[in-house]
């Protein structure tokens, strides 16, 4: 297992739609477990195919939640289906979201309460997770990677634009930035 440097904002990988998994073989369970092995380096909760560069729809995810249940898990070819998001002011402790593609920020985001992950495992077989709350979060984030939308690509006002400040101070948004984790220690 390898960990696998995490693409910048601004690479054309994450800005565009990933294709579907065709082939589940070796090399997919070698993609799939370096990808855990860099998620838990980062350390994150979830990476998608495209933030480590590989443009195709599948994510792994790695988180306890306050009951000690672990959830862990690779999608393959997800659907996700999305209830409706609340309205009212935003949370910005309870909703703040960070991205590892987005490096050491975190803002404010309003989510769908629950959803539904459809998906396949390694071995093509279909399985469905219903999630609450943060796995539900998880899911909806990683799931926008595999449609090319990072999380600060969906911030309201004033956000959004401190985003783009930060962006900019980091010179981000341009081809060819990554970071690897272990190495570069930054916090997501």
């Amino acid at each position: 297992m390898a960990v696998l440097p995490i693409r910048i904002t601004g690479d054309p990988v994450l800005h565009a739609p990933a294709a579907p998994v065709t082939e589940f073989d070796d090399a997919l369970r070698t993609l799939v477990d370096d990808m855990f092995e860099t998620m838990d380096a980062a350390p994150g909760v979830g990476l998608a195919g495209p933030q480590v560069g590989v443009p195709l729809r599948l994510f792994v995810f790695g988180w306890t939640d306050d009951d000690d249940v672990r959830h862990r898990g690779v999608a393959i070819n997800p659907v996700l289906w999305i209830s409706p998001t609340g309205i009212g002011e935003l949370d910005e402790d309870a909703e703040a979201e960070g991205c590892l593609s987005f490096p050491g920020e975190r803002f404010p985001l309003r989510r769908a309460e629950s959803v539904i992950l459809e998906a396949v495992d390694l071995d093509g077989t279909p399985f469905e997770i219903r999630a609450d709350g943060w796995l539900a979060r998880i899911f909806q984030h990683e799931f926008d990677h595999l449609d090319g939308v990072l999380y600060v690509d969906r911030l309201s006002h004033p956000f959004a634009k401190a985003a783009k400040k930060v962006q900019k101070k980091n010179s981000w948004g341009v081809p060819g930035l990554s970071w690897l984790p272990g190495r570069d220690h930054l916090d997501d």
